[in-house]
């Protein structure tokens, strides 16, 4: 009896420590590469390639997992602008009759990560703006973000992700694969760009005719005052004083596969 005791203990001992020796590896196991994988997913796009393995990987992880993956503002912004481009092109790709009920396409909780089914407003205006409401110009942040939102929006918004954030119309900004490492290079880059393209200086009235983004997300910019130190700052007005601001009407156009290097 006391010999087949002793065995039964030296049996659960012998279990309990494997058991413990698995989770250890499984604990220091090197973690998805979110960031990659969401630059992989633009690229598969690009090439014309099934990008559902990649969608399966982004549905299947945790929350936990995500948020320890993306550890910096800069792998936070890169990966869900990453996310937001793609899922615009898979989705309107294979559906492009969505785009005529913009409202409810942009509101539909049709993307599913990290175990969660999220619209492209969410990714926007909550992980991407920081709990930004949607409708307050860049003024207004939401009071109660759900638990998701908290987790893995950026801590530190920036003005140039609305130069990188293609909403799948004409007049949005062309696609480019953002690496967190080069980020701010390619944030100049494609602000820079974009300006050039939409912004018009009239020395004569001293007005400046610019995108309506500049309008709809003014806060985000620092109001009318922080609009034209950007414009001045990029070299397309002279000054900041006596400068009036005009807004273009914006091309919502349906315009996909418009690529970009940065």
């Amino acid at each position: 009896m006391k010999n087949y005791l002793y065995s039964l203990l030296v049996f659960c001992f012998t279990f309990l420590v494997h058991c413990e020796n698995i989770n250890a590896q499984t604990s220091t196991d090197i973690p998805e590469d979110f960031n990659k994988l969401s630059e992989l997913f633009l690229q598969k796009i690009i090439d014309k390639e099934n990008t559902q393995e990649l969608q399966d990987i982004f549905a299947n992880t945790n929350i936990a997992t995500l948020d320890k993956a993306l550890d910096s503002n800069a792998k936070r912004l890169a990966f869900w602008i990453n996310i937001y481009n793609a899922y615009i092109q898979v989705i309107l790709q294979k559906n492009p009759e969505l785009y005529d009920d913009r409202g409810s396409f942009f509101k539909k909780e049709q993307i599913k990560i990290a175990g969660e089914t999220i619209s492209f407003a969410k990714i926007e205006h909550g992980l991407i703006r920081k709990s930004q409401f949607e409708y307050g110009l860049g003024y207004i942040r939401k009071w109660f973000p759900n638990k998701f939102e908290r987790k893995l929006r950026v801590n530190d918004p920036v003005y140039q992700i609305h130069f990188a954030l293609n909403c799948g119309a004409k007049d949005c900004p062309p696609v480019a694969i953002y690496e967190w490492q080069r980020l701010d290079e390619q944030f100049n880059k494609g602000t820079q760009q974009y300006l050039e393209r939409t912004t018009d200086y009239d020395p004569s009235t001293k007005v400046a005719t610019i995108s309506s983004l500049f309008n709809w997300f003014r806060g985000d910019f620092g109001g009318k005052g922080g609009i034209k130190k950007i414009l001045k700052n990029k070299g397309f007005i002279p000054t900041t004083k006596g400068i009036d601001l005009e807004y273009q009407n914006y091309d919502w156009t349906l315009d996909l596969n418009n690529f970009i290097e940065l």
